[in-house]
């Protein structure tokens, strides 16, 4: 089975006062340093595994497309030459940007042929409480460029829960979202991370409670189906065939290759990490175990964060016996409660059991261990 390849691209122009991940100041010498020692990681794991196949490649920062075209450009010409991609999805992660950005002809030239935009709300008021720095019309803006430069694989992020946050603001979003026609929208409940501006100013921000928050994400849900939109994870709704490839890969419990400070990677049944340290990437990359992976707990906790969830016939294939009865007879227990579906086909969380599902597929694979 094909690797996916995950580039992190530890650059921002700002942070957001709710953002957790690892990113620094933009600074031109730093990228040319940092476009080297992946080029020089890639080239390294792939000599390494005897240039195995490949068929996803996704940027995530940070602000991956503050590399610039000709940096990204490098970097994706070192991947091929070190990985047979087959016919890959590669994704690069972009802002809305009020100027010309990137060039999005030349990266659709180097083969990209999926961007995710992060919009997170088309309400000027949320967006400045959020922090950004682009507007609704900036997003409409780069949609439209891509679209020219012939890139049809697009997805926009969404945040719900925004403090201030209203059914009908977050309607006008998610109608934003729709007439964009965008392939692919992530909506993802806000989360208040240690050590962020927000979790600092957590008692002043005049956050939802969980009923609020329940209310707004199954309003999202509806009216994301009602567009056409299919949920096939949680927080994940496409069209048709326009699911994430690369992020599926995580879901089903595949192998992939992080490469970056605070990357993470799946290989061989061990996962492990490179540190959040651009200055220790950059000198000499290490990477820290952090257990195996690949195994059956792990597998069923993966996929029933999936609308498809844990299927009979898959597991069976995989680990050579039916998913076990345990999971199977906790499971049952929610059914009549209407968080879970159990039958013949595999275990399934319904988008009320999504509302629980940290503590909810705890409780099926653990039970009372």
């Amino acid at each position: 089975m094909a690797l996916g390849l995950y580039i992190h691209v530890p650059f921002c122009d700002g942070k957001c006062p709710y953002c957790d991940f690892y990113s620094l100041s933009v600074d031109a010498s730093s990228m040319d340093a940092y476009t080297h020692q992946v080029c020089r990681e890639l080239a390294a794991w792939g000599r390494r595994m005897g240039r195995p196949r490949a068929d996803t490649l996704y940027f995530g920062g940070g602000t991956p497309s503050l590399l610039g075209e000709q940096r990204l450009a490098v970097i994706l010409r070192e991947a091929a030459r070190s990985f047979s991609l087959c016919d890959p999805e590669i994704t690069v992660e972009v802002n809305p940007t009020r100027g010309k950005g990137l060039d999005f002809s030349a990266l659709r030239s180097f083969g990209v042929n999926r961007l995710s935009i992060g919009l997170q709300s088309a309400v000027e008021e949320e967006l400045r409480r959020l922090g950004r720095r682009h507007s609704a019309e900036d997003a409409a803006r780069t949609i439209e460029r891509a679209r020219q430069a012939g890139i049809d694989n697009l997805s926009l992020d969404l945040m719900l829960a925004v403090p201030g946050q209203t059914p009908e603001s977050l309607a006008q979003s998610i109608q934003f979202c729709t007439q964009c026609a965008v392939e692919h929208i992530s909506a993802y409940l806000l989360k208040i991370e240690e050590g962020t501006p927000f979790y600092r100013q957590k008692e002043t921000l005049c956050l939802m409670d969980e009923d609020g928050q329940a209310d707004l994400y199954l309003s999202a849900c509806s009216l994301l189906a009602q567009a056409g939109y299919r949920q096939y994870e949680i927080s994940n709704f496409a069209h048709p065939g326009r699911e994430s490839r690369h992020n599926l890969k995580y879901w089903n419990g595949e192998e992939y290759l992080g490469i970056g400070p605070s990357a993470h990677s799946f290989f061989q049944g061990k996962r492990f990490d490179c540190p959040r340290d651009l200055d220790a990437f950059l000198q000499d990359p290490q990477y820290r175990e952090e257990g195996p992976g690949g195994g059956e707990e792990e597998y069923a906790m993966l996929r029933l964060r999936l609308t498809e969830g844990l299927r009979e016939d898959q597991y069976q294939a995989k680990f050579g016996h039916p998913i076990p009865s345990a999971y199977r007879e906790r499971a049952a227990r929610y059914q009549r409660h209407g968080l879970t579906e159990c039958d013949p086909t595999g275990i399934r969380l319904t988008l009320q059991g999504f509302l629980l599902s940290n503590p909810l597929i705890a409780e099926i694979l653990l039970g009372d261990e």
